[in-house]
Formats: structure tokens, C-alpha cells, sequence
């Protein structure tokens, strides 16, 4: 590797092992064994660096999530609840990106670059929650789909996410997600739907 990917690989790791907002430049020059001034040639400042490698641990993550999303299926709900318990167990093994994506959020207020490339994730975030629940490619998963069913998903996985970062303890399973949509499914359809136990 070069001094850039070992830039980038070290101040991914500083993303894991301090977050986004208390990693400084010498921290991740220690990390990838580089000199400060490197920072300054390959990515102009360390801001930049941080959010390239929050770009990159994303891109990591989504290939996880390829895994996690299981293909349309049988029956709908049996294939969301494991969705959603391979989820959940992978926002407990990827904690520090999850604490360190929302302290980039909070950055990106400031920075429009970041905040573009963080839009850009959610969209391709979006399109393959869509085109697994519709058992398509992502290529066959129109705007529409998108920003309904790839949304609506999409604020499922923050809202989780959120909450197992928050309350671990009382954070919803895959099977309660599933009830709690049953129910409100029911209610959008007009019945009372099953009370939630």
C-alpha cells in the first residue's frame, strides 16, 4: 500500500476505535505510520480524509448488507424478520461506525461535500433495500420504488439503529419489527389489526 491507502485505512480504524469527532490528525498518522504532512498531500485536510473513510467504511458495510438483505422469497414476513435480526446483529458487531456516522452527521451541516456523500450512500441504500424486498436487481427498481419502499425501510434501519445505540436492552428484535408492522398494516387496511403483546 501507499501512504494514501495507509492514510485511509488508519483513519478508518480511528473511526472504529475513537469516532469522527475526536480523531485528530496525529492520530491518524500514528495509525497508518505516515507523517503528518501527508495528510495535507493526498487529501488536502483531515476533514477530507475523515469523510473519505467514512465513505469507504460505508462501502464496506454495504457489501455486508448484500448479505443481510436474503432474496424475495416465500413468505414476506419470515424473510423480514431475518432481515431484521441479521440487522440488528450487525449493528451490534459495526457499534463504533454507527456512533462515528452520527457524529458525521452532525459535521455535515458544515461540510456539503460530506453531506453529498453521505445522500449518495442513502440513495444506493435505498435502491438495494428495494430491490430485495421486490426480489429485482437494482437496476429494475424505478425512482418510485425507491422512495417509498426503499425509504420506508430505510427509516426503519436509522430508527433501529438509534435505538440499539441508545437502549440495546429494550431495542425491538426482527420479530417485533414484523408485529409492528403487521399491526399497522391492519390499521392502514382499516381493521383494529392484532394488539402487540
Amino acid at each position: 500500500m501507499g501512504n494514501r491507502e495507509d492514510l485511509l485505512a488508519g483513519a478508518k480504524r480511528c473511526l472504529y476505535e475513537k469516532g469522527y469527532g475526536r480523531t485528530t490528525a496525529r492520530d491518524i498518522a500514528t495509525a497508518a505510520g505516515t507523517s503528518l504532512a501527508a495528510i495535507g498531500y493526498h487529501f488536502g485536510s483531515t476533514r477530507a480524509l475523515l469523510n473519505a473513510a467514512m465513505v469507504e467504511a460505508f462501502d464496506d458495510w454495504g457489501e455486508e448488507l448484500e448479505g443481510i438483505l436474503p432474496p424475495a422469497e416465500g413468505d414476506l414476513a419470515t424473510s423480514l424478520e431475518t432481515t431484521w435480526t441479521r440487522m440488528t446483529e450487525s449493528l451490534t458487531r459495526h457499534r463504533a461506525l454507527w456512533v462515528a456516522s452520527f457524529e458525521a452527521f452532525i459535521h455535515s451541516e458544515d461540510a456539503p461535500e460530506l453531506r453529498e456523500q453521505l445522500a449518495t450512500g442513502y440513495e444506493l441504500v435505498r435502491r438495494g433495500m428495494a430491490a430485495a424486498l421486490r426480489g429485482v436487481t437494482e437496476d429494475e427498481v424505478d425512482e418510485g420504488a425507491m422512495l417509498t419502499v426503499g425509504s420506508a425501510q430505510l427509516a426503519l434501519l436509522v430508527g433501529l439503529m438509534v435505538q440499539w445505540l441508545i437502549d440495546p436492552g429494550r431495542a425491538p428484535s426482527g420479530r417485533d419489527l414484523v408485529q409492528g408492522l403487521r399491526e399497522l398494516a391492519a390499521r392502514l387496511e382499516g381493521g383494529a389489526g392484532e394488539p402487540t403483546k
